[in-house]
């Protein structure tokens, strides 16, 4: 083999490797994409038990007006967020409100043996560990598709064509300690 074969069947495999680089950043992008819209549905779902829990509650405790209030605007600002940020810190909100809703619900027993708010009650936990599912399986994604991006050599095909980095859906830190109810 001359030179030039040698220096052709190098480029060659130059450029087949960046093939494997981009496609595999393609597909971690993706990956983290799908990700994020399993978090979507699972959050749909939760949207949509609220006011049926809500209207349960409110059978029982009417008077308890300014925990329904909250329960709504929370569920109102984390439907309205599109950013994995931005989306995080309002179901963070979301679920401390909901929180306070069970805790009004603790001071009714009458409401606690009602078969529709056990109903509920069950399939918002089910919902829940359901989007905690989601949330690790979409950051382990994002934490692959950063890595990539990070380390040489994929780092440059990454800035060449414009792959970004994605952000964690974290849970805030007063979220991580445990409920406590007061009565």
């Amino acid at each position: 083999m001359n030179t030039s074969g040698i220096i052709l069947a190098a480029v060659a495999l130059l450029v087949l490797y960046a093939i494997v680089l981009f496609n595999g950043l393609v597909r971690l992008r993706n990956r983290v994409s799908e990700a994020w819209s399993d978090i979507d549905v699972q959050l749909k779902r939760r949207y949509d038990l609220i006011p049926n829990l809500i209207s349960t509650v409110k059978g029982y405790a009417g008077h308890e007006k300014e925990v329904f209030e909250k329960v709504t605007e929370a569920r109102s600002r984390a439907m309205g967020v599109g950013t994995a940020a931005g989306k995080a810190e309002a179901e963070n909100m979301l679920t401390g409100a909901l929180k306070s809703l069970f805790a009004v619900a603790e001071a009714y027993p009458d409401l606690k043996a009602n078969q529709n708010f056990l109903e509920l009650q069950r399939e918002l936990s089910d919902t829940e560990n359901k989007i905690q599912a989601a949330r690790r399986f979409y950051n382990g994604n994002v934490l692959e598709l950063n890595n990539k991006i990070d380390m040489f050599p994929s780092n440059i095909l990454a800035g060449v064509f414009g792959f970004a980095k994605r952000e964690f859906f974290e849970v805030a830190d007063g979220e991580k300690e445990p409920v406590r109810v007061e009565f």
